[in-house]
């Protein structure tokens, strides 16, 4: 028997299990210079450390969805919840960068959970405006996370080493377990027959096959996608190209996540006289005009903390715009498969952030694939929308 929980309570949990992943990665980025020296390796492999990360959350979330609707969200979350935990400590004690590389992997597939029943629960209980409301009130609260991870784990680096940010992370992961023990109540009737094959290709199928869902799911992981791709470069520009410490480089990191944060509750003040549509009209406009200071910057102008980071603000400030509502669009005609359709929202996104990070990579300058990648996804984000808006017009 299904119970509902309060708007209150939907937001809270929302929130925790949501920022589960994007505070696993944004606490770790001030260490990755550092796990270099460590282990006497090589950036590409530390880089290739987040890759994994992302490699497993975007994977992971294919089976996250699909069990959350077959065991509950509940009982899902806890096993996940477990792996989680394990790949924290397996990191805590690794002797060797191959190790890191499997904890993260292991991490990222535990964390999956978290942005799937996140968003599922929301669906769950809750449509239209008051989803988009919730969804904008866990936009806030998630742009807090992971703006003060990268400070954390750098202060955190300032005071012990690598090893204390994995702890923080193992914590994390209890506490989001002990609070889905005690206060998450089912919203979903579980059945394991969703597990059955053929009836988990057709629920794939169903959710693929909607040309709104395509649409809203190219603007979510071009925009959101460009947030994961660029923390594999952000670390070695502003460190190693422009100067700043591990430490200045978390504070420096509240820059982005502030403006999301900004627009967050700017959103919120005036979302009722502006609507959703006309909301994400302007998030994905500034989206826009944010990679493109960020090419023009990169290619004209010598690399400084304001440069780089300027056009990020104006991307996470539309951000936070544009989401609530190309969210709410993508999920609202899953209501029966409403795990498999957040699993394929967060693969998506999650895939887009890995095929940039490892793009970035191959490329090998952090500096020249930030004025490149992170631009052409943003630009991939207004096509999306621009389709969207098309098909919506449709009768």
């Amino acid at each position: 028997m299904t119970e509902r929980m309060s708007e209150r309570r939907t937001t809270f949990l929302g929130t925790l299990l949501t920022t589960l992943g994007p505070i696993s990665m944004a606490i770790y980025t001030p260490a990755m210079p550092q796990l270099v020296q460590a282990f006497a390796t090589t950036e590409a492999s530390v880089k290739l450390s987040l890759s994994l990360f992302f490699g497993g959350f975007a994977l992971a979330q294919l089976v996250a969805g699909p069990l959350s609707d077959a065991l509950g969200r509940k009982a899902a979350t806890l096993i996940f919840l477990t792996i989680y935990i394990a790949g924290s400590l397996m990191a805590v004690f690794a002797p060797t960068m191959e190790f890191i590389l499997a904890a993260r992997l292991i991490q990222g597939i535990g964390a999956s959970v978290g942005v799937v029943v996140g968003r599922a629960i929301v669906r769950d209980l809750f449509v239209g405006a008051d989803a988009a409301r919730i969804l904008n009130t866990i936009g806030i609260f998630l742009a807090i996370g992971p703006a003060m991870g990268p400070t954390l784990g750098g202060l955190t680096l300032a005071a012990f080493d690598w090893h204390a940010v994995f702890l923080l992370l193992v914590g994390f992961g209890l506490t989001a377990g002990l609070c889905t023990l005690l206060f998450l109540r089912e919203t979903v009737e579980p059945d394991l027959s969703r597990l059955h094959p053929i009836r988990l290709v057709r629920s794939y199928l169903e959710v693929a096959g909607n040309a709104r869902f395509i649409a809203a799911s190219l603007v979510l992981s071009g925009s959101i996608g460009a947030l994961y791709a660029q923390s594999t470069m952000l670390p070695f520009i502003l460190i190693n190209r422009v100067g700043l410490t591990p430490t200045q480089f978390g504070l420096g990191m509240l820059m982005q996540s502030g403006s999301y944060l900004l627009g967050s509750l700017t959103l919120k003040l005036v979302a009722s006289r502006l609507g959703g549509p006309r909301a994400a009209q302007l998030g994905i406009s500034l989206c826009g005009l944010g990679g493109l200071v960020m090419a023009l910057s990169v290619a004209l102008v010598e690399p400084h903390y304001l440069t780089i980071m300027g056009p990020v603000a104006i991307c996470t400030f539309g951000l936070a715009f544009l989401t609530p509502h190309v969210v709410t669009v993508s999920m609202s005609p899953f209501a029966h498969i409403a795990g498999s359709a957040s699993a394929m929202t967060g693969f998506l996104q999650m895939s887009a952030g890995f095929l940039g990070g490892v793009t970035a990579a191959a490329m090998g300058d952090p500096l020249h694939a930030f004025g490149i990648i992170i631009p052409i996804m943003e630009f991939c984000a207004v096509a999306g929308f621009l389709w969207l808006s098309a098909l919506s017009k449709r009768p």
